[in-house]
């Protein structure tokens, strides 16, 4: 069902998947029914929930359209299974335990027809914690490291500018249906995390920029319902930080940064074996050499595709990144930053 507003003639689909949110659902999509100045619907995907949150979703909201998968197919394709089915001229891919202000999406649409074609995302802050910043947008290290700029910081207006930014958080992301269709969506193969990067990464390669819009807000749990940072969750960032780099840039820079990417890997290994993680490290290295034709084919799809070289795409990448609380002590964190400077320096000048 289509939710009408007279001030807007773009339509825009908004995606939510679900698995196992209970409650959270049910305020995410309170809160996009208040949404103000822009037609819009609500597409719910669920990936095989148990609690039966969709279903008591679909009793209080029946003018949403719930898609009940029979399995859990993960982030990428759950959201691919939704965008398939949107009808907007405009997508918004919407994590299910976050909660939007009414001008949220005009704000987005402002944004996109001030830039034009990219991929958007809002100011995020913390559900508990309103002046607590969660991603002012989210930015790439040289080597793949993703991260959310601001992350902890006091929210003292230091960040309200709309600005160019990696990639835009896939909390909440808004593009064209054209731009999406254009990339083929997200890669399932990723199944969750850094499943944002890669899109917008790929967007990069065609000339299509990421930007960060300060007067749209949503909130957030400052650590979301699902895995947490599970041994499972370190699996799928550290694979799909291997995935990515190995399929989005060209085998020139691959091999002109390859010391680099040794050492990096090693320091990754050790940080791994001091939380008890080897053996989770040595499983995503051992899939990213059993996926080998795999990662080949999909580098040689996006690489056929690119516009943009990686010289021009890493200036927008960083050579330090903003570690998580919780992740490393502050001067574990020093000293790892300070490797990765001295690494990224010397790696650039190859590039």
């Amino acid at each position: 069902m289509i939710n009408k507003n007279n001030n807007s003639s773009k339509f825009t689909s908004i995606v939510v998947l679900n698995y196992n949110a209970g409650d959270l659902l049910l305020n995410c999509i309170e809160s996009i029914f208040k949404t103000k100045n822009v037609e819009y619907e609500v597409i719910v995907v669920d990936n095989s929930s148990t609690d039966d949150s969709h279903k008591k979703c679909k009793e209080k909201f029946p003018q949403i359209n719930l898609i009940e998968n029979k399995e859990n197919f993960g982030y990428c394709e759950g959201n691919n299974i939704g965008i398939r089915q949107a009808k907007g001229e405009f997508i918004v891919i919407l994590n299910p335990d976050t909660i939007v202000e009414p001008n949220w999406l005009d704000e987005l649409m402002k944004a996109f027809l001030k830039f034009g074609d990219g991929m958007y995302q809002p100011k995020i802050l913390a559900t508990t914690d309103h002046d607590l910043i969660l991603s002012t947008g989210n930015m790439v290290q040289l080597f793949g490291f993703g991260f959310s700029r601001g992350r902890g910081e006091k929210d003292s207006n230091q960040y309200d500018n709309d600005q160019n930014i990696s990639y835009a958080s896939g909390a909440c992301l808004f593009t064209s249906s054209k731009i999406m269709k254009s990339l083929s969506g997200f890669d399932s193969f990723l199944f969750a995390y850094h499943d944002d990067l890669d899109l917008c990464w790929r967007a990069s390669l065609q000339g299509i920029n990421s930007y960060y819009v300060h007067k749209s807000i949503i909130y957030h749990p400052i650590e979301g319902y699902s895995f947490k940072w599970s041994p499972f969750k370190f699996y799928l960032m550290e694979r799909n930080r291997l995935y990515c780099l190995f399929t989005h840039y060209s085998k020139a820079t691959i091999l002109k940064m390859l010391p680099s990417l040794i050492l990096i890997d090693l320091a990754v290994t050790c940080f791994y074996a001091k939380r008890g993680l080897l053996l989770i490290k040595i499983k995503t290295s051992l899939n990213i050499l059993r996926n080998l034709r795999k990662i080949y084919t999909r580098y040689s799809e996006i690489q056929k595709n690119r516009k943009i070289t990686d010289k021009k795409i890493i200036e927008k990448f960083l050579d330090n990144i903003e570690v998580p609380p919780g992740i490393m002590k502050q001067n574990q964190n020093n000293f790892f930053n300070k490797f990765l400077r001295k690494l990224s320096n010397y790696s650039r000048q190859f590039i």
